[in-house]
């Protein structure tokens, strides 16, 4: 039975949308294509009917999460530094710590990512830049943003990787407070 192009390409999106959760939440190398194709209800040999492999797959994931992540943490232009804050915020939530299967790829498959090939690790880096671009320009600061980026994501592998709850909590709060200490002495600092 042959099936509409339509059919293929929601079949795809079903297929990256279920194997963006499982692999945020168990990790992807870890994941047979088996068990990716059955969340979706096929059985593994039809996987190669919609990626030529499993790196394909990804790549197509890594690539949608980091088109995602950018535009929600970038944001749009002519937002202030308040954007910056607010993000943090969000970023460093319990909720997020908690949920990674509807978060940031980058503290759940961070490892992965960095053993992917170069197309993997260019997607990653170039929405990285946008997003530092993005709160450089906000923050006045090149160095700060970078360092904001990489306390976030660190952050939050740290909270994902204890198992008290009031651990977790003192890791996402510590941070959230020393990023806004962070912010406040830059603004000063511009306005000296």
């Amino acid at each position: 039975m042959r099936y509409s192009t339509s059919h293929k390409e929601e079949t795809r999106q079903r297929l990256l949308q279920s194997s963006r959760e499982i692999a945020k939440r168990g990790g992807f190398d870890s994941t047979g294509v088996d068990a990716l194709m059955a969340s979706v209800g096929l059985t593994g040999g039809a996987f190669y009917g919609h990626f030529p492999s499993k790196q394909a797959l990804f790549q197509a994931l890594i690539e949608e999460e980091m088109a995602h992540s950018t535009e929600l943490l970038a944001g749009e232009a002519g937002q202030d530094e308040d954007h910056v804050e607010k993000c943090l915020r969000q970023y460093l939530s319990h909720a997020h710590a908690q949920h990674p299967e509807s978060g940031c790829a980058l503290p759940a498959l961070g490892a992965e990512i960095a053993r992917a090939g170069s197309e993997v690790r260019s997607v990653v880096e170039q929405a990285l830049k946008r997003t530092q671009k993005s709160w450089a320009g906000r923050t006045g600061d090149e160095d700060l943003a970078w360092a904001l980026l990489a306390q976030c994501v660190g952050a939050l592998v740290l909270a994902r990787a204890v198992e008290g709850e009031r651990t977790r909590k003192q890791i996402l709060g510590s941070s959230r407070h020393f990023l806004a200490q962070a912010l406040a002495a830059g603004k000063t600092a511009r306005e000296d």
